[in-house]
């Protein structure tokens, strides 16, 4: 094969990988920008929020048996460190993925 045609096969490579990629960053944006414009100004809270307040509805007396081991001191804090568990989760599944591309 000549190098022109290698070069060729790269360049059309690239462009199927940049559509790839051009196509899961409007997907992305999607997933961010729908639930904004469906539902403007409501409040989106965590499934243990609505768990919780189930159970209540159903059993007003139940009492938890487990508590938290770490109660955050603030929403912020928590929000904190659910991100820096979420970045670190990510770091791991991409350090993985690379190394076993690279082998």
């Amino acid at each position: 094969m000549s190098t022109n045609a290698k070069q060729a096969n790269k360049n059309k490579a690239n462009k199927k990988a940049n559509k790839n990629n051009f196509i899961m960053l409007l997907i992305a944006v999607a997933l961010i920008v729908i639930p904004l414009v469906l539902k403007p100004g409501a409040e989106y809270g965590g499934a243990d929020g609505q768990a919780e307040d189930a159970i209540t509805e159903i059993s007003p007396d139940y009492k938890p048996w487990f508590s938290s081991l770490y109660e955050p001191p603030s929403g912020e804090i928590e929000s904190l460190l659910f991100a820096t568990q979420a970045a670190l989760g990510a770091g791991i599944i991409g350090y993985y993925l690379g190394s076993r591309k690279a082998k």
